[in-house]
């Protein structure tokens, strides 16, 4: 295990210097004000923020940690990568939020050995599930810092949307997950497909009932559960924006509606 993660540590320092520049993350704009927070989640967590203590889990380079700083949240972000943590506490800085705003450097499993607190809020968002390895220990973790009556919620990619491979349009991989990480190799990443250089990494598939399976078998009370036929992010090959905002895959025949995103809210 320690080999997967690690590999996809080293790939996410590469990639969080990808990210910076690219226009997928828009920091110019970031850093004069805007709101960096997806649509989705905005509209899920409104009157959850001002005011609450936030952990947001997986958080790259604190984009959105700090923009729910902004809002009014006192923050705490973790992640994997060194170099994302480290531009995570630059930017808190450079922002005027570092009193509001810290950043933990950890594998998600290793938590609690840094972190000691629990919080209003527990917030992960888009791209993080296929990166853990261990969901029924990852809801233990969300469990471990949310206090009673505190919100969890999720805004992910659809399970069924992974099952594609993006660019020969067809289903190339499985619904179910069997705990088998898979390895690939890719040029470029999400924000920067054009990118040549080749990147390595592990992930691991989970379907939308072994998502929601582990955080039922922690208690948790499902408030609301949604499934978006689009994606806010245009990060997969052959994708086409049919609204402003809102991103299609282009599915093969004559689909016009696959399921791109589900959010989860729960109560503790």
């Amino acid at each position: 295990m320690d080999l997967f993660f690690k590999t996809n540590k080293a790939l996410w320092d590469q990639w969080t210097h990808l990210n910076l520049k690219s226009p997928m993350y828009d920091m110019e704009t970031w850093k004069t004000g805007r709101n960096s927070l997806d649509a989705i989640s905005l509209n899920a967590l409104q009157g959850e923020i001002d005011g609450r203590k936030i952990l947001h889990l997986m958080c790259h380079f604190g984009q959105d940690t700090l923009s729910m700083a902004r809002m009014g949240a006192t923050v705490t972000g973790i992640d994997i990568s060194s170099e994302a943590i480290k531009t995570a506490r630059t930017l808190a800085e450079d922002i005027g939020l570092a009193d509001r705003a810290e950043f933990i450097e950890t594998n998600i499993y290793d938590l609690p050995d840094h972190l000691d607190e629990t919080f209003d809020l527990v917030y992960t968002s888009f791209g993080v599930l296929a990166w853990l390895s261990d969901l029924q220990e990852w809801a233990k973790i969300i469990n471990r810092y949310l206090r009673p009556g505190g919100t969890f919620f999720i805004a992910e990619f659809h399970p069924f949307l992974y099952a594609f491979d993006f660019d020969q349009k067809q289903l190339d991989f499985e619904y179910f997950g069997d705990g088998v990480p898979i390895r690939q190799v890719e040029k470029g990443n999400y924000s920067q497909r054009e990118n040549e250089k080749e990147f390595e990494f592990y992930f691991w598939i989970h379907s939308l009932s072994q998502t929601l399976r582990p955080l039922l078998d922690q208690g948790f009370q499902l408030i609301d559960f949604n499934e978006y036929n689009f994606s806010p992010y245009n990060c997969f090959p052959n994708m086409e924006e049919r609204e402003v905002g809102k991103y299609v895959f282009q599915a093969p025949g004559k689909i016009q509606h696959i399921p791109h995103v589900f959010s989860l809210k729960m109560k503790k």
